[in-house]
This record gives C-alpha cells, sequence and structure tokens, in this order.
C-alpha cells in the first residue's frame, strides 16, 4: 500500500498547504479511476478533451500532423486501405499485423488533442473498419493472426488497436467499443490456457492487455474481467522474477506489467519487481543521459557506451510506461523520467520538421548516414538515417509518443481536484469540488526551458478545491506566489505540494522552479559526465549539415554530417555560464539554433578519440583523458536539440598522471568474396576477418547472413591470395533463435573448389556438420585452387548466414 506521508501548516485565510510524498487519497466524483477490489488510482486520466495543450507542446503535435505521421496513409503500404485486412468486415486481406493499430493508437489521439478533423475523420475509417470486423465469438481484427502460432491466435496486434479503440471511446462515448471489448474479453476468458499468448512479442507484452481490461472494468464493473487478468498474469513471461528479454521495445513496454498487476494482487513484491526491472536495465546499459539504455535491438553484455543506442519506439513505448505508473502509484519519479525521455531523447529521433525519423538514436552521435552500424549497433542496415519511408515499426509506432504525452499534462485527483506532474504549457477544462463546478486553468510557461509555470484561474463562481502540484527532485528551493504574494511552505521537503483553497475568477499561481547547472558521473562509462540543468542535459552543439540520400520527392530520406570537431572532453573544474535568449517564435525549441538556453564553457579535444570505421563514435576510454590540447570555448545545447550530438564527456587533463587514450586499430579486412545474396546491412568481409564467435548468435561481431532469402539453396565463395593445396575447412554458422530471429543453421551444406574452369565438389572425409555454437571442421582430399564457396540448403521458412570461415 502506498502511504500519503503529509506535513500540513495551520489554515490561513481557509488555506491549507501541505507537502506530501504520494497525492492524496481518497475518491472522486467525476472521473473515471480503479474500482474496488482494484488498488485505487493515484491520479485519474482526464477525458482527452479536456487537456488542450499550448505553446511548444502544441508544436510538436503540429509537426506531428504535418509530417510523415500525420500523412503516413500517403507513404507506409501497411495503411493501404485496398484489400487491407483491418478494414475488412470479414477480416481478410493484407497487412493485418501491427503496423495499423500502431499508427492509429497515436493519429487517432493526435486528431482528438489538436481537434483537427482531417485526421479525425481519416481514423474513424479505421475504427469503424476495427469495430466492423469482429466475429459472433467475440474475436475481432484479421483472420490470419487466428492460425499465426501453429494454428494457434496471435493477440498482440488486437493489445494495440485496443488502445486505439479506448480513445476513441473516451472521445466519442461510442458504446459499440464496449461491447466490443466485452466480447473480445470473454473470447480471450474462454481460450484454454495452453493455446494463449504462445509467440514471442504477446508473451513478453501481455501487461498491454491487462491494461485494457483495467480501463473495461472501471466502466463496466464486470467481475469475471478479474478473471482474466489472473490468466494473462499467469501466461505473460514472468517479469517478477526479473527481465526475463533484453528486447529494447518489450523492456520499455513490458517492465510494467508487474505493478499493473500489483493494482489486483495487492502484493509489495509485485510493485517493486518493476522498480527493480528498471534498475537492472539502467544499470546495465542505461548508464548514459537521456532516460534511456542501449538496446539496438537488444541489450547485450558489454555494449554500454553512449553511442549505443535506443529505438525509437522504446522511447515512446517508455514514455507510455511512466505515464501509466505515474496516474496508477503516484511516485513522482515516473513524471522525472517521463521528462527526460521526452525532453532529451524523443525530439532527437526526427528532424527537426518531424518529416523524416530514424530507427536508432544515440546520447553520442556524429554521423547520420545510410551505411550499416553493425555489429557496433545490433541492427545492420541504414538504422540512423532520416527516412520517412522506412524504419517500419518506429515509423508507425511513434505517433503516440507526443499525444499520450500531451493526455498526460493534467490528471485529475482524489478528493476532486486536479494535479500538474508533467509541466508544460497548457490550458485545462475539468470539474472539480463537492459540486462539480468546471474550472478552467491555464498553465503559461516555456518550462523546461524556463524556470517559472504560471497558473491563471477561471471560473464562473468561486470553488474550492485541492491542487497538486510536483516538486522535481532537482529543484532544491522551489517557490510560490499566489497572487503576487510568497507562500510560505512547509520546511520538509517532499514530493507534491498540495494547496486546497477556494479558488476564484483571476487568480494567479506562480511555481518557480530554480534551475542549478549540475555535473553526472557515470562510473560504469570510465567516469565521464554529463552536464544537466533541471530536467534538461546538454549536448555538444555541433555543426549540422543535411544531405538528400534517397526517400521520395516529396518524402526525402537525409543524412546529417558533423561540419565542427566533437571530440572534445571538459575538465574536472569546468564552469558554465548560463545563456537564455528569446523563446523561438516558431514555437520550435529543439533544434541547436533555436534552443532559448545554452551553457558555454571551457573544454579540451582528445585527438585520439575518433569516428571508428564504421562511422560511430570511438568508444570512451578512461577519464580523466590526458590531452596537451589548448582550452577552448564550447557552446552546450539541450541534448533533445542535437540530432549530432555529444551527451557524455570524457573529462581531460594535462596532468602526466591522467589516462594516455590510444586508437583502436582498424579492423581486419576479409578476403575478396561475393555471394548468391547479402542481407544490405552484412558484408562479405565477415566470413574471414579472424573475429571468433562465441556462440553462434553473437552479435558482437560482423556476420554475413542470406538474409531475407529463406529456403532453397545459395552459396557465398571466397578468394585466396593465390592458389594452394587446401584440405580443411572450419565453418561456423551463424543462428538467432534465442531472440525469435529468422536465420538458423542450414539442413545441410557442401564445400566446392574451382578447378579446371568449373566448381568442383570436395572429397571429404566426414560429415559436413550444420552444428550451432562451435565450429563444423571437415578434413577432404588435397585440393590446390584460390576459389572456394559453400553450398548450403538453407531450412524451409528460415535463412542462413556465417560468422567465421577458415580454409586450411
Amino acid at each position: 500500500m502506498i502511504l500519503s506521508l503529509a506535513f500540513l501548516l495551520a489554515p490561513v485565510n481557509s488555506m491549507t498547504i501541505q507537502e506530501v510524498d504520494r497525492p492524496l487519497t481518497g475518491s472522486n466524483s467525476y472521473y473515471v479511476g480503479n474500482r474496488a477490489p482494484l488498488a485505487p488510482s493515484a491520479f485519474r486520466k482526464l477525458p482527452i478533451t479536456s487537456v488542450t495543450p499550448k505553446g511548444w507542446v502544441r508544436k510538436q503535435l503540429q509537426l506531428e500532423a504535418d509530417g510523415f505521421i500525420g500523412h503516413l496513409t500517403e507513404i507506409s503500404p501497411w495503411l493501404n486501405k485496398k484489400n487491407n485486412a483491418w478494414l475488412s468486415p470479414k477480416g481478410e486481406g493484407d497487412h493485418g499485423w501491427e503496423e495499423v493499430p500502431y499508427w492509429l493508437k497515436g493519429f487517432g489521439d493526435l486528431g482528438y488533442v489538436l481537434g483537427d478533423q482531417r485526421i479525425v475523420d481519416e481514423a474513424q475509417i479505421w475504427i469503424d473498419g476495427a469495430i466492423a470486423g469482429q466475429r459472433e465469438d467475440g474475436y475481432f481484427g484479421p483472420r490470419a493472426n487466428l492460425l499465426s502460432n501453429k494454428g494457434e491466435p496471435d493477440v498482440w496486434p488486437n493489445m494495440v488497436m485496443l488502445n486505439a479503440l479506448q480513445t476513441y471511446c473516451e472521445f466519442t462515448e461510442d458504446t459499440r467499443v464496449i461491447e466490443l471489448m466485452t466480447k473480445y474479453f470473454k473470447w480471450e476468458l474462454a481460450r484454454p490456457d495452453e493455446a494463449f499468448l504462445l509467440s514471442y512479442w504477446e508473451r513478453q507484452r501481455g501487461g498491454d492487455n491487462i491494461a485494457s481490461i483495467y480501463w473495461l472494468y472501471n466502466r463496466t464493473g464486470d467481475k469475471w474481467l478479474l478473471e482474466l487478468v489472473e490468466k494473462i498474469h499467469r501466461r505473460t513471461a514472468n517479469w517478477v522474477g526479473g527481465v526475463p528479454d533484453w528486447h529494447g521495445v518489450n523492456f520499455a513496454q513490458a517492465f510494467r506489467e508487474p505493478a499493473e498487476y500489483w493494482a489486483l494482487s495487492k502484493k509489495p513484491e509485485h510493485l517493486s519487481a518493476t522498480e527493480a526491472d528498471y534498475q537492472k536495465m539502467r544499470t546495465l546499459y542505461g548508464e548514459v543521459p537521456g532516460g534511456m539504455y542501449g538496446a539496438d535491438e537488444n541489450a547485450r553484455p558489454g555494449f554500454g557506451d553512449p553511442r549505443q543506442a535506443a529505438e525509437t519506439c522504446a522511447m515512446v513505448e517508455m514514455m507510455l510506461s511512466d505515464e501509466e505508473l505515474l496516474s496508477l502509484t503516484g511516485n513522482p519519479v515516473w513524471a522525472e523520467r517521463c521528462e527526460d525521455v521526452a525532453f532529451n531523447s524523443l525530439p532527437a529521433s526526427m528532424t527537426p520538421d518531424e518529416k523524416a525519423l530514424h530507427y536508432l538514436t544515440s546520447p553520442n552521435m556524429v554521423l547520420i548516414d545510410g551505411k550499416s552500424k553493425a555489429p557496433g549497433l545490433q541492427n545492420s542496415g541504414p538504422m540512423q538515417l532520416f527516412d520517412p519511408n522506412d524504419h517500419r515499426c518506429c515509423q508507425h509506432n511513434v505517433s503516440h509518443g507526443w499525444p499520450y504525452y500531451a493526455e498526460h499534462l493534467w490528471l485529475a485527483t482524489n478528493q476532486n481536484g486536479l494535479g500538474v506532474a508533467l509541466y508544460a504549457p497548457s490550458k485545462v477544462t475539468a470539474k472539480v469540488g463537492p459540486k462539480g463546478q468546471t474550472v478552467t486553468i491555464r498553465e503559461e510557461t516555456n518550462y523546461p526551458f524556463e524556470e517559472k509555470v504560471n497558473f491563471r484561474f477561471e471560473t464562473i463562481n468561486p470553488v474550492r478545491f485541492p491542487l497538486t502540484l510536483r516538486l522535481p527532485a532537482w529543484c532544491a528551493s522551489p517557490k510560490v506566489l499566489l497572487n503576487g504574494k510568497p507562500v510560505s511552505l512547509p520546511t520538509v521537503r517532499r514530493s507534491y505540494l498540495v494547496i486546497d483553497r477556494s479558488w476564484g475568477q483571476g487568480d494567479q499561481l506562480e511555481l518557480q522552479l530554480p534551475m542549478q547547472v549540475s555535473v553526472r558521473k557515470w562510473p560504469a562509462n570510465h567516469n565521464a559526465v554529463s552536464v544537466d540543468r533541471g530536467p534538461l542535459t546538454y549536448s555538444l552543439k555541433i555543426g549540422e549539415k543535411y544531405v538528400k540520400n534517397g526517400g521520395t520527392k516529396a518524402w526525402p530520406a537525409f543524412e546529417v554530417h558533423s561540419t565542427t570537431p566533437w571530440n572534445f572532453g571538459l575538465p574536472a573544474d569546468a564552469d558554465f555560464e548560463v545563456k537564455t535568449k528569446s523563446f523561438p517564435k516558431s514555437q520550435q525549441p529543439f533544434t541547436p539554433d533555436a534552443v532559448p538556453v545554452e551553457l558555454v564553457t571551457k573544454a579540451r579535444r582528445i585527438p585520439e578519440w575518433q569516428s571508428d570505421h564504421l562511422g560511430l563514435v570511438g568508444l570512451l576510454q578512461s577519464s580523466p583523458a590526458r590531452t596537451a590540447e589548448a582550452l577552448q570555448t564550447v557552446t552546450l545545447v539541450p541534448m533533445g536539440a542535437t540530432r549530432l550530438r555529444i551527451a557524455q564527456f570524457p573529462t581531460v587533463s594535462t596532468a602526466s598522471s591522467a589516462m594516455k587514450w590510444t586508437v583502436p586499430p582498424a579492423p581486419k579486412k576479409g578476403l575478396p568474396a561475393k555471394a548468391s545474396h547479402v542481407w544490405s546491412g552484412d558484408s562479405t568481409d565477415a566470413l574471414t576477418d579472424g573475429l571468433v564467435p562465441e556462440t553462434s548468435g553473437d552479435e558482437s561481431i560482423p556476420r554475413f547472413t542470406w538474409w531475407d532469402h529463406k529456403g532453397g539453396e545459395e552459396w557465398v565463395e571466397v578468394t585466396l591470395p593465390a592458389a594452394k593445396s587446401v584440405s580443411s575447412t572450419k565453418v561456423y554458422w551463424f543462428d538467432d533463435r534465442r531472440i525469435g530471429g529468422g536465420c538458423r543453421v542450414p539442413d545441410s551444406w557442401k564445400l566446392e573448389a574451382w578447378v579446371g574452369g568449373k566448381w568442383m565438389p570436395v572429397s571429404a572425409t566426414g560429415a559436413f556438420g550444420v552444428q550451432k555454437d562451435r565450429f563444423n571442421s571437415v578434413n577432404f582430399s588435397p585440393v590446390v585452387a584460390s576459389r572456394f564457396r559453400v553450398v548450403a540448403r538453407l531450412r524451409d521458412g528460415y535463412s542462413g548466414g556465417i560468422l567465421e570461415w577458415q580454409l586450411r
């Protein structure tokens, strides 16, 4: 049980002021929260039309509407209406998996929050299609998903579509959604345990289904829905016992499942498991600024440097987890974590005009281009290219990041009050007080770029209710002025300030949150540091040059190249001058030149800190780094405004005792090779680069694969510097079944040599092995040749590849 510890001042002019660790307990007469026996909601989400975003938040939403997200039906093949399974009353057709609901989940909310009728009307088409596709037995959605698990259903896409339907219902009060969800959850409850949540994605993400069940239960009170919660918790991967899966997006949305289940179980170990999972991920792979962690696409042992990246999908799912956990528990840490991602990571995942995105964003990155960065980043291919036409899952799922954030700017509290935990320019209109009187509060601020947050009250008649304000942990001395007069605050510092009084027309409340520059040290990353001011982390300002690279005329793709040096370290005694500028008239502060606040300091270059052969920032080495370079004046800007960025710095020193950095040697280049096919993100150089894998699923070294060719016969050949006698070979097969990938060891293979102008099979003395996690060695009668090739018969439905190949 979460306790609310309060320090209460004596009433002054019928006003009480409390500082509390958690929001007020009690009930709310006007807004939906958790019904018994669920744990009471700490905050309650207001109807979507209650909150009107203003200022820079509205600008992000408008850029989204005008950018690729608002026009994705013109770009994405998965949103082609012709023969689309999500629009078919019979659920028949194409594109029936996650892409449509991923996009619609945020696209509809975008229209509702902005009041954009074009978007509302477009969303209605897809909502109506999803509702019309429900069967008599309760299942809804594409029929192909019913059989995708070896004849059993995959309900993961439906989990996402339910989110879109719920917000639509809140916006319209369309009872068809309640009816659909009731029938659908009865269908889920009727599924045998052994035939439910079988596939990888749905098994990890069962918590998404639980959240939707609570949404329905809190509106209907049907107790059988709680039986379904128990069933889903049983069938979901065990996030209570630790982190069962290191996929970046899975973690961002699934780590909250134990806390969601806690709302029903009330067991402390379920609530604490969510925090434990979060801390484990951040400790192992998240010793970086920006609120995320290195999982590009999975978190990998030894890959915790700030050049490791987070998926855009993971950013928006992490924000949603933070928002849901804030509402459920009231723990203000989730608001702080949400702001960390929203301000410091999400803006950099897209171009400033939000007309392109990339799949992966790193705290330290100095080149954005179309070349693969594997295995430095796990995912191969042009994952960092800004391209609105690519990055399939993120391309669709990013849509909900800013709309959901805007919806959570204001929340209802118990005792018929209002609360604000995420500060941003906005307006709220809601029912408060004992009689449900309507009040409007205008929140006027440029937070997080400035320290003041002003609230102006509009009400026909005075109304008494508690107003709850989060006091950020980074702010040592918040101040409050009521109608221009200072308000005495409790001396015991807690997480929320609750002001309970009669609020009247024209009342003004000013919250001041003084921001101090501070330096964070990251011990796990060689004692590197990052620089913070309030909720913003600052990055080196690097010159950015945008270069077109593909895409279409209407929706081009872009590389971004640096035009100024980036390899700076900060002295241990660095001073920072805060420089403020006018807030941009465009209301888009997330660009290097438009930011309204900068930090100026001195730094020294580290010549040995260079980009590697992939274009990735060189790995950090020990701090302080020894350098003889002169001090230079540099400018730091909020890291969310920078597409090229150094947000985690080494420290530097001229002392002889400081650590001398080295330039890592370039990797060995393999023998000349060619293949029947090679995946664009892989390379034939990996075949003979001398890097021996630890397992067949080793993602830390380069690889060669035939992906996405599946089944059938494929080949790869190498050319030796000169013809020589060869009598043995060793092949280490690539197989990524551990992470649910599509490559397996082949069914069979053979070795051929180019002899007499044709390919001839060698005469082997043993079997051609297809074992995982080892070299498969074959001896054969000596052959004099300069060209050899492996011919593999791939397994049906799977591709394959080679991590290392040796000839002797």
